[in-house]
Order: structure tokens, then sequence, then C-alpha cells
């Protein structure tokens, strides 16, 4: 056996929030088609990748309730794993240990599961040497779930279809006041909710151009805070001092601010058990340039 010892490298799971998000069908498969705009946050997970010797895919610490099969960075590394043997990209399948330092909420509408799957896919890319092109990678992530893609191409960009065509953007970056209700939110039940709206007019290619998310909104929003009074109430309560709006099926809120100061002041009055962060919203992700940095390293070893 090969003993190598090899570095650890870490590399960053942004956030995301969906700054509007209209659904425009419902397919006959059920799946939804939808318009939104993903824009990063300057906040993230860590993940820290270490090669290994075996074959092995290892993931600490375990996330309580989810089975490591179930967990989508086990999911991307073995997916990337087998696809390199299926493609010959390797003589032998590689391993690696791989630990998560979570700090986004799950569950809270900010695409952590998705972006911890697509930093996997792009730093075992990496790692392995496998020279995989940036399309292909967005297509084995899309096959782990519709929002992988956006994490892996990595910049603010209008999505259609399910969420896989992807044309990027650069739209205004407040600083945004996250909160975190007290519930959680099961996506799969909002989008088979009945009441759902599911017919909203598709945007005009001149709407699409001039790009004025203040005017669009979340089809989510009104079923959730009808099903939810924690997050209507918390709504209610943020509107009167700042934009605010659900991402995604939520349950987290994003109130944009033109300052920190300006989102301290009204997070410092928030009601008592709320959680909630302030980040800025950024059009690159931070990843992209923590690949860039790796690889000018790799280059001048």
């Amino acid at each position: 056996m090969n003993h190598e010892t090899y570095p650890s490298l870490s590399f960053s799971a942004p956030a995301k929030i969906n700054r509007f998000l209209h659904i425009t069908n419902r397919r006959e498969d059920g799946y939804h088609e939808l318009e939104t705009v993903f824009q990063f946050l300057d906040i993230a997970d860590t993940l820290t990748f270490t090669r290994r010797n075996d074959n092995a895919i290892t993931l600490t610490p375990g996330i309580p309730g989810v089975a490591l099969a179930d967990n989508l960075i086990f999911k991307a590394a073995k997916r990337l794993q087998d696809f390199a043997v299926q493609q010959q990209l390797v003589d032998t399948p590689p391993g690696v240990s791989i630990n998560l330092d979570k700090q986004l909420p799950m569950g809270g509408g900010l695409g952590g599961g998705s972006s911890n799957a697509a930093t996997t896919l792009l730093a075992l890319n990496r790692i392995w040497k496998l020279n995989i092109d940036t399309e292909t990678l967005a297509r084995l992530g899309l096959q782990l779930g519709a929002d992988v893609p956006i994490f892996v191409h990595g910049h603010s960009a209008f999505a259609e279809g399910v969420g896989e065509i992807i044309t990027p953007v650069d739209i205004d970056c407040p600083v945004f006041l996250i909160t975190v209700p007290s519930c959680h939110i099961s996506t799969a039940s909002i989008f088979q909710h009945p009441q759902l709206p599911r017919t909203t007019a598709r945007l005009t290619t001149e709407q699409r151009v001039n790009l004025d998310l203040q005017q669009l909104q979340n089809d989510c929003e009104k079923l959730v805070t009808e099903l939810y009074p924690e997050v209507a109430k918390l709504m209610a309560w943020l509107l009167e001092y700042a934009p605010s709006r659900l991402t995604g099926t939520g349950g987290c809120i994003f109130s944009s601010f033109t300052s920190v100061d300006d989102a301290q002041r009204v997070q410092s009055k928030l009601p008592p058990n709320i959680k909630s962060f302030i980040a800025k919203g950024v059009n690159s992700s931070p990843l992209l340039a923590e690949l860039k940095l790796a690889e000018l390293k790799q280059q001048t070893e």
C-alpha cells in the first residue's frame, strides 16, 4: 500500500438566498418550473478534505438523524468517485476524509446541503486531479439536487427550468440581516401543497434584462406565513424596519440594508430567541477564489 501522506485542504460552502422566486408551472412528472435569482452570501460552512491512501470516503462529524448514505456531502463524493472510475480517469478509486464545520442553519432555505455537495465536487475534482470541466460537474451536481449547479458555477444567476438553466447576472449587493424562525419547514410539503401558486407569468425579456428585484415576489411566502404563524409574526416585525422576504421555501428571512451598522441596530432589537446573523451579498462565490489560490499553490510546489 502507498503510505504517502497528503495535506488537508479547506474550502468554503457559502450560503445563498433567492432574491425572488416565481413558480410558473407544475410538470406532469411533479417537478415545478420556476424563475429565481440566486445570490451568494459571504458566510459559509467550511469543508476540510484529506486524501486517503485507500478508497474509503469518511465524513465527520455525522449529522444527527441523517444516515451517511443520505448525506449530500457523502453522496457527492461517492458520485464523483464512481464517475472517475467509469470514465477511467483513475487507475484505482481515490478516497478522502472530510470534516464539516457547520455554520449555516439546516432547512432554512440557504442552500447549505446543496452548497456542501457542490464544494465537495469542486474540491475533490482538484484533490483527486480528475480535470473534469465545470459543465460536467454541474450535470453531476444536478443528479444530487436542483440547486447544486448554481453553487458549482459560483456566480449570481437567473435560474429557470427546475433551477438547472442558469444565466449569470450581476446584481446589487446589500447587507442582509438573516433571521431564522424557530420552526423547520419541509420544502417537499410546501411544493406539494394544493394552495401553492403555480401559474405565475414568466418574466418578459425586458423584465429579465432590467431586473427590478424589489418588485418581484416569492410565490411560497404567502402559503408559508399562513401555515407557520412564527414566520408570519417575524416577517411582520421585520417589515417595520426594512424590505424583508422569505428565501426559497424558508424559513429564513432576509432583510436588506445599506450598511452593517443599520443591520446591527435592527438585529439588536430582535425578539428574544430569534437566531440571526449579518452577511453581505456577493456576486462571486468565495469558493472560486479559494480554488484558484489552491491551483496557484499547486503549480508552485
